[in-house]
């Protein structure tokens, strides 16, 4: 059984996901779009003040790449991959979101 055999939506949901969040993944890693990011847009000058903006827009727009790259590897390898990969897209999704979290609390702050 592969993933093409338990998607039930449309590609092109898909692609658009892709295409969104490659963008969105550019603008973070080139150190600009911090208004993007939840929670430090909504933070107040002093919270502002405790982080790195250009590390922080580098650490959020690697780890999105990752999962914009799976996306990608599941639009192009459908027919291929192996329906367990949707599980595997779960995990490192998961992990992926604690890793700039914690990455984020960390090396980001001054």
């Amino acid at each position: 059984m592969t993933l093409e055999d338990i998607s039930n939506g449309p590609d092109w949901v898909l692609w658009v996901a892709f295409g969104f969040l490659l963008i969105i993944s550019i603008v973070l890693i080139s150190g600009h779009g911090e208004n993007l990011i939840a929670g430090y847009n909504t933070a107040s000058k002093e919270e502002k003040s405790k982080y790195n903006t250009k590390k922080l827009c580098h650490v959020v727009g690697a780890g999105i790449l990752i999962i914009t790259l799976m996306i990608l590897a599941m639009g192009i390898w459908e027919t291929v991959l192996p329906a367990s990969f949707a599980t595997v897209f779960l995990v490192v999704t998961v992990t992926d979101c604690i890793v700039i979290i914690i990455l984020a609390n960390t090396i980001c702050r001054r």
